[in-house]
């Protein structure tokens, strides 16, 4: 990272007619034979670009209140179609050529160009902007919540510590505060996700596609499985997952005295409470450095890299988006985390999980092109996910050591319980693309519907929204990352099993681990998911497998 500090980064603002006049370059190098420079000038042109397109988007979600962010956030959105249109109108004149090409840029990149220019054509560029305008007042809306409990004033992440309190009656009042901010704001929801869904459907007929689904799954860029695989796996959750969390939430009740489990209490995993972090943000932020001495050299350093650059905005405040990402700025190889530290376990399992994605992103910032700097995100929900699991021989340094087996055994639960979960919001997803002119109602009805059938525990008691079928509403990645969200429960099942293969070699799957973030997306997610060892989620029994072996740790 060279000493580069996050405020030393900047790119000029582009232009669609400095855009343009930077193509119409390439084309002529490309005109002129000369293959390889006009790819190494548009490989910088994409990532300068895609470096601004970072900061504009960073930016905002620090501050959503801030009307300058906002505009430079319409101002990309409004020119992100336009990218798009030069873009994808390059990779049709690089497919024509494409053994030489791939010759310089790899097969693989050459499949994802193939999947990539069946996803844009200038027809559906006011689409796009009308999609991502439609998308920011969602963030908007769920960022200006202000919410109050216990004499205090705070947003929705805000809610956290409260929604997990030892008090059951706490914990009831956080959730009747927070989908009563849902269930006033319905009209809204309901308005916003009706737009996306038919821009997204209209976008998906003028492409030629019979409904959006096939379109996603190319914008999601998917090249190795498709919807009958994700749905043999959706099966596999229903067979082995959902009666193993069943059983462990029956055992919760009965540990607890309650008469019946309801929907608030699913969040206190640990009946002494759900262990905290063993201090404050900054204590954490420190912390977390003597953890990663202890689990890998390369880690460690790049950690401190990000810590001493400024590259992490953990603090929740007024005004900032909700939620976590890591984001990346590819004309220098280097990550940003930005998270909502609100002191409950979410903050550890959040810190640890974009770290995976920022190591990741660093340990393959010399991948040969923009392209696999990251892999699709299936794939990179592994890293991610991954790194959750490799931290459980040093979390005492974030929990405290006499935290650190509860802690353990509390994670191991939620990543088994949010499988059931993560397949529904899928499966869901899958069904209103299906049913583009449901109504609302249609769809609230569907999500009551598949709860059901994943989740068939849940008693919402006198949560009317929820009782209505609107949980949905509150998952941002249905809102504005359609189909995103089915990556985390099969990387889930991968990061799960080198929680398994630790167990057995630590250093061994740390070392494949790493070798797995050096590898970026310079593969399909099967072929990276095979190259670490490691068993496709689609296989036959590659859940049973980490399910048996949970259930023998947990002892039900």
């Amino acid at each position: 990272m060279n000493a580069i500090r996050f405020t030393d980064i900047a790119e000029p603002r582009p232009t669609k007619e400095g855009l343009k006049s930077a193509y119409d370059a390439i084309t002529v190098t490309l005109d002129r034979g000369d293959r390889a420079p006009a790819l190494a000038d548009w490989d910088l042109l994409r990532r300068r670009y895609d470096t601004w397109s970072a900061l504009v988007g960073l930016r905002f979600a620090q501050n959503t209140t801030d009307e300058a962010a906002k505009a430079e956030r319409d101002y990309a959105d409004a020119l992100s179609p336009e990218a798009s249109d030069l873009e994808i109108a390059l990779k049709r004149r690089l497919l024509a050529d494409r053994g030489p090409v791939a010759a310089v840029v790899g097969e693989h990149a050459v499949r994802l160009w193939d999947t990539d220019v069946t996803t844009f054509d200038p027809a559906i560029k006011p689409d796009l902007e009308e999609e991502a305008r439609v998308s920011s007042r969602y963030t908007e809306l769920l960022a200006s919540a202000k919410l109050g409990i216990d004499g205090k004033t705070v947003n929705l992440a805000g809610l956290g510590p409260y929604a997990e309190d030892r008090d059951r009656s706490v914990r009831h009042e956080a959730e009747r505060v927070r989908w009563q901010y849902f269930d006033a704001n319905a009209a809204a929801l309901d308005d916003i996700y009706d737009q996306l869904v038919k821009l997204r459907h209209g976008m998906a007929r003028k492409l030629g596609f019979e409904t959006y689904t096939p379109l996603g799954y190319r914008r999601m860029r998917r090249v190795d499985y498709g919807p009958e695989d994700v749905a043999r796996y959706r099966q596999q959750v229903a067979t082995h997952v959902v009666p193993l969390v069943g059983r462990l939430l029956e055992a919760r009740r009965s540990e607890n005295g309650w008469d019946k489990l309801r929907y608030w209490d699913e969040a206190l995993i640990d009946p002494a409470g759900n262990p905290k972090p063993a201090g404050d943000h900054d204590a954490l932020v420190e912390a977390a450095a003597t953890m990663f001495d202890g689990m890998d050299p390369r880690l460690a350093a790049f950690y401190r890299r990000m810590r001493d650059g400024g590259f992490m905005d953990l603090k929740n405040r007024p005004g900032k988006a909700g939620g976590g990402f890591c984001t990346s700025f590819p004309t220098e190889g280097v990550p940003f985390i930005f998270a909502n530290f609100n002191g409950t376990h979410h903050d550890i399992g959040v810190f640890t999980h974009e770290m995976g994605h920022a190591f990741q992103n660093w340990e393959s910032r010399n991948q040969p092109g923009v392209d696999y700097l990251w892999p699709t995100m299936e794939a990179a929900e592994i890293n991610s996910m991954g790194l959750e699991f490799l931290s459980y021989p040093g979390i005492g340094k974030l929990v405290g050591e006499e935290a650190a087996e509860r802690f353990r055994r509390m994670h191991l639960i939620g990543a088994l319980a949010f499988l059931p979960y993560g397949v529904c919001v899928d499966h869901f997803q899958h069904e209103v693309y299906a049913n583009p002119d449901a109504s609302p109602a249609e769809r609230h009805a569907m999500w009551a519907r598949l709860e059901k059938l994943y989740m068939p525990w849940t008693d919402y008691g006198d949560l009317g929204f929820l009782l209505k079928g609107g949980r949905w509403q509150a998952k941002a990645h249905i809102y504005g990352s359609p189909f995103y969200y089915i990556d985390y429960t099969l990387a889930q099942c991968c990061a799960m099993q080198f929680w398994v293969k630790s167990r057995r070699d630590y250093a061994g799957a740390m070392e494949a681990y790493v070798a797995l973030c050096g590898r970026g997306g310079s593969a399909p997610f099967q072929d990276l998911v095979c190259s670490a060892g490691l068993v496709s989620p689609f296989a036959d029994g590659a859940l049973a497998d980490v399910v048996q072996e949970a259930a023998a740790v947990l002892s039900v």
